[in-house]
């Protein structure tokens, strides 16, 4: 019982000294310590938030009755990124607080401050926002609903992040009673996103491709008459406007859009295979971000009807996603077939510009092989040479793409969805936007796409 006890005292030490010497920044802004939160306040002055071309975007104002003010220099730009300071936090404003209310200045400097009554100034978080491709994205959505997301295919750094409607972080205490009410329905304080869940229309069938790869050797000899409609395990499925889209092999269809030959392809698909992929791919799970998130959900079993199938496959049924999961999938693309780990902040540093901690992203597991990779980027690509994405061709850089347009409602209305990427001597891109109700997303998507590639190169 002794040796026990002291084993057990030896391990609580260990665990006390390892939760002080390591990153216990997470426990610390738990709403549940405000208190400790408030007292570091009053030593400390909040630090600045930038971009990670310097631009700042949430600084701390002394006012001349010397009490503080959080501002926000852009207003509605960065809005839900960033978050706010008043009712609450939220965005990196939350997840980020305590290393704001933290000074790592010099102890001698710090401790001569706190003698004169002075507060210290807090450290600065760098996020890995771009405020050009931020602008390029933000104007380029406009006043329509939706989000954009855009990527580094290879680190996971968010470099724009966009969801409206928004609200202006400056004026959120005097609009929080409008904004909570939201009688006009359009939960501006919700990150669309990260937190948005949609159903995924025609992006989907990138996941049936990798499916359909893996079960089919014989993939590349794949042919399928496209009339613009067809009766699949008693499912009627049409492609839009019902096009006839003629031949196609499985590029073309891909390109196209086709719904009837991917619902083709995806009713022979097993489907605990594909659940298990989806699950490889992160639905229903977790994902690696520090900040708030929805988990994408694929609910397709073995007890689904075959109606239920056929409509999965092409991105309709009961599969939801968001915009956050949606680049990541685009970006696995690009990267040679890894799952990234999405970040939003580079690194904190001192009020003199030391680096005090950094926040890798990266690649994590590799989902695809060389080959399937290799394949998918051409259909990727030929959407564009071909397909509904074609009006990105010929920006200078190479692109591609999948277009979707997810129907929503029993009227017909759907979502406007694009996922893609650009590549150009070793630099891209990877982008996620949704356009709520707007319709096709070659009409709405697609043009957001081109704005936000055109500002990156």
């Amino acid at each position: 019982m002794s040796y026990c006890s002291l084993i057990i005292f030896a391990f609580l030490i260990l665990y006390l000294v390892y939760f002080l010497a390591s990153d216990n920044s997470d426990i610390l802004s738990n709403p549940y310590n405000g208190k400790r939160q408030d007292l570091m306040n009053e030593r400390v002055t909040r630090g600045n938030i930038y971009t990670s071309d310097g631009q700042c975007i949430a600084e701390t104002k002394i006012k001349k009755d010397g009490s503080e003010e959080r501002y926000y220099p852009y207003d509605n730009m960065f809005a839900h990124a960033v978050g706010y300071v008043g009712n609450g936090k939220t965005g990196i404003e939350s997840t980020y607080n305590m290393y704001m209310l933290t000074s790592n200045i010099n102890p001698v400097f710090a401790a001569i401050e706190e003698l004169k009554g002075n507060k210290n100034p807090g450290d600065n978080v760098i996020t890995s926002l771009e405020w050009d491709i931020q602008k390029a994205a933000y104007d380029a959505l406009g006043n329509r609903k939706g989000a954009v997301i855009a990527m580094e295919p290879d680190t996971g750094r968010i470099i724009a992040m966009v969801s409206r409607p928004d609200f202006n972080p400056n004026t959120i205490n005097n609009d929080w009673k409008t904004l909570t009410e939201d009688k006009s329905s359009d939960s501006a304080l919700l990150n669309r996103a990260t937190q948005g869940l949609y159903p995924p229309g025609s992006t989907f069938k990138l996941v049936t491709l990798i499916e359909y790869l893996r079960e089919n050797g014989n993939y590349k000899e794949f042919e399928y008459e496209c009339k613009g409609k067809d009766v699949l395990n008693e499912a009627a499925i049409k492609c839009y406007n019902t096009k006839k889209h003629g031949l196609e092999d499985i590029k073309k269809a891909y390109a196209k859009s086709c719904n009837c030959a991917f619902a083709t392809m995806g009713v022979g698909l097993d489907v605990d295979s594909l659940s298990k992929l989806c699950e490889t791919l992160l639905f229903n799970k977790s994902m690696p971000c520090r900040f708030e998130y929805n988990s994408s959900s694929f609910v397709l079993d073995k007890n689904s009807t075959s109606a239920e199938v056929v409509q999965t496959v092409i991105g309709q049924g009961k599969t939801m996603i968001s915009p956050l999961h949606n680049a990541m999938l685009a970006c696995m693309v690009v990267n040679g077939g890894y799952m990234v780990t999405p970040t939003l902040v580079d690194s904190i540093k001192n009020n003199s510009g030391r680096e005090v901690k950094s926040f890798a992203g990266g690649k994590g597991e590799q989902i695809l092989t060389d080959s399937e990779v290799k394949f998918i980027d051409k259909c990727m690509k030929e959407t564009v040479a071909s397909g509904t994405a074609e009006s990105l061709s010929g920006g200078g850089y190479e692109a591609g793409g999948k277009t979707g347009s997810a129907e929503f409602d029993s009227t017909g209305a759907s979502h406007a969805w694009f996922i893609g990427y650009a590549k150009k001597d070793g630099k891209s891109i990877a982008v996620s936007i949704i356009v709520e109700g707007a319709g096709t997303g070659s009409d709405y998507a697609v043009p957001i796409a081109k704005k936000i590639f055109d500002a990156f190169y």
